[in-house]
């Protein structure tokens, strides 16, 4: 029986992140980058121990993640559905499936400033930020999804008895997941940026995230700040990505027998 995890490739990347702080020490320590600009890891990993220690960094990626679940999940919930109606409804299409396609390419910093002048320095402001960056991509890649189900599944469901919201719930959603999941994952992503544009731009008195310690690391001109947040950004990634969506399109891979396991 095969391991679940290949540790070659797991100590090649880690060798390959040793490395790269390695070459990143010795770039400031001895060759004479400025430290101000380009802080070594030593003084990063400090400032991260600090914020660990007194509490400022556990919060800050808890009120994050608060928002940034309750954001995407109301945009899994209206996502979907809607473009489900969009792949099957020729009026849902040229209304609101050519919306998503135009909305879709709007970068999400762009919602910021609407979102301030509609809900203020708020909360509502940064949901609305992250709801805006997860639905248009989740419902193009539910509309893909449920119009490339090939013909012969729904043939093969009506012969079988199948009809209406049982078709759907059975045939139709199962056979579209794979694209539903990329939309996901892309969702997911643009939702993290979403975020954290909002968390930079919108001041609220309390429940600082992520991004406001990004914002005042900046302001400060702290630059082991600034980067330890950033490294903070990138490995909740990472980890999600590993913890959550590799699985499930591991699943699905061996599911529909393309897996090369």
């Amino acid at each position: 029986m095969k391991s679940r995890f290949n540790w070659r490739r797991i100590l090649v990347s880690i060798a390959a992140l040793v490395s790269v702080l390695v070459l990143w020490e010795l770039a400031v320590c001895y060759f004479g980058f400025s430290a101000v600009i380009l802080p070594p890891p030593s003084e990063v990993l400090a400032y991260l121990w600090r914020a660990i220690c007194d509490g400022t960094l556990i919060g800050a990626i808890f009120v994050t993640l608060k928002r940034l679940l309750f954001g995407y999940s109301i945009g899994l919930a209206i996502g979907i559905p809607t473009g489900m109606l969009c792949s099957r409804f020729n009026f849902f299409n040229d209304t609101v499936g050519l919306l998503a396609l135009g909305l879709q390419a709007l970068p999400s910093v762009c919602w910021v400033p609407l979102a301030i002048m509609w809900f203020g320095q708020s909360e509502s402001a940064m949901l609305f930020v992250v709801v805006m960056g997860t639905v248009w991509s989740m419902i193009l890649a539910t509309e893909h999804g449920v119009k490339n189900i090939p013909p012969i599944y729904l043939r093969a469901a009506r012969t079988m008895g199948s009809k209406g919201f049982h078709t759907w719930i059975h045939v139709i959603l199962p056979a579209s997941f794979p694209s539903i999941l990329g939309g996901m994952k892309q969702g997911w992503a643009f939702a993290w940026r979403s975020l954290m544009a909002a968390e930079i731009y919108v001041t609220i008195l309390t429940g600082f995230g992520l991004g406001q310690l990004l914002h005042y690391g900046r302001e400060l001109f702290e630059m082991s700040q600034v980067i330890g947040i950033m490294c903070v950004v990138i490995l909740i990634g990472l980890l999600v990505d590993k913890v959550l969506f590799s699985p499930l399109e591991a699943y699905l891979r061996k599911k529909w027998g393309i897996s090369k396991d």
